[in-house]
């Protein structure tokens, strides 16, 4: 339903789409301006996608019951969720790829932010890439601007690291993303 959405209604651009691994774990690390990063993101792929939901989101109706439904999973934003991180690590294990934003929120001006650690922590410690991911234009949906999605090539993680290195490795992605 995304996809069909996204290309009709916003001519949507998918470019490096074959950066994505064909199989095993990944974080999809995209910049995140809008609500529609999430499925936007999921739409262009040809692999499941899961991604991790602010807890608040699945109590609103309808919208709680959707997101469940899509791959989602929630996480306690500003506490140590150590569920949302099994949930995380046994997806990646398992050969999946999960969405993570390494802002950790939205950019309310479209201006990529410093990074946060939980991406490149995850990465790190599952020792998967993490793909960057730039997204254009999702601030000006209502628009019905030509949306553009650029998939980087794998960033991979050091395999010897420190706690400082989640934060220095996500901020490299971003650094990335925003010269894509």
């Amino acid at each position: 339903m995304f996809r069909i959405m996204f290309r009709l209604f916003y001519r949507c651009h998918i470019e490096g789409i074959e950066n994505i691994p064909k199989s095993g774990g990944a974080v999809i690390a995209p910049n995140h301006i809008s609500f529609f990063d999430p499925p936007l993101t999921g739409s262009a792929m040809n692999r499941p996608l899961y991604f991790m939901a602010k807890k608040e989101l699945f109590d609103i109706p309808v919208f709680g019951w959707i997101i469940k439904r899509t791959n989602a999973f929630p996480v306690r934003r500003g506490t140590h969720d150590m569920t949302a991180m099994r949930n995380a690590f046994s997806l990646l294990e398992e050969g999946n790829l999960l969405l993570m934003f390494p802002e950790g929120t939205r950019s309310k001006n479209a201006k990529i932010r410093k990074a946060r650690a939980g991406a490149g922590m995850v990465a790190c410690n599952a020792q998967v890439p993490l793909i960057p991911v730039k997204i254009d234009n999702t601030n000006a949906m209502l628009k019905f601007k030509k949306i553009r999605i650029k998939y980087g090539k794998p960033v991979y993680p050091p395999k010897n690291f420190v706690k400082s290195d989640y934060i220095t490795f996500s901020q490299k992605v971003l650094d990335i993303i925003a010269c894509m």
